[in-house]
């Protein structure tokens, strides 16, 4: 079995979380409301954003907050940021608020289809990066 610390640091076990999230937020079906599946966008986005900070030697703060991750990419590591990763901030708010019933419920179709693209995108993105 591998060590609870050492599976902290793999880079592939964050993306195989994330692309499980992602296959999660997917799963529009009959019942499950938009919100859970915004939330599992978000966390998609947030486990690979913290994959490429691991697979960099960097250390990754708890956090959930999209900016602060997007941010620290940005000045640690040199890779180059998308368009479409820019967007990943956009996502902080389902990741809290839309958990539990309350201000957040009647999120539409198209800001699920919006969250589900853009955390599909970053999945994308570092799975490439960490795949060099």
């Amino acid at each position: 079995m591998v060590e609870e610390e050492q599976r902290h640091n793999e880079p592939g076990a964050w993306l195989r979380r994330a692309k499980s999230n992602l296959s999660l937020a997917k799963s529009n079906q009959e019942g499950v409301v938009l919100e859970d599946l915004c939330f599992e966008a978000q966390q998609a986005a947030e486990k690979a954003a913290k994959a490429l900070l691991i697979d960099r030697g960097l250390d990754y703060p708890r956090t959930h907050d999209l900016a602060e991750l997007l941010t620290l990419i940005k000045e640690e590591t040199n890779e180059e940021i998308p368009k479409t990763i820019e967007q990943i901030p956009r996502l902080t708010r389902f990741a809290v608020a839309a958990r539990d019933p309350g201000p957040l419920e009647g999120v539409t179709e198209e800001e699920y289809r919006d969250a589900l693209e853009i955390a599909e995108n970053m999945v994308q993105w570092v799975q490439r990066i960490v795949d060099k």
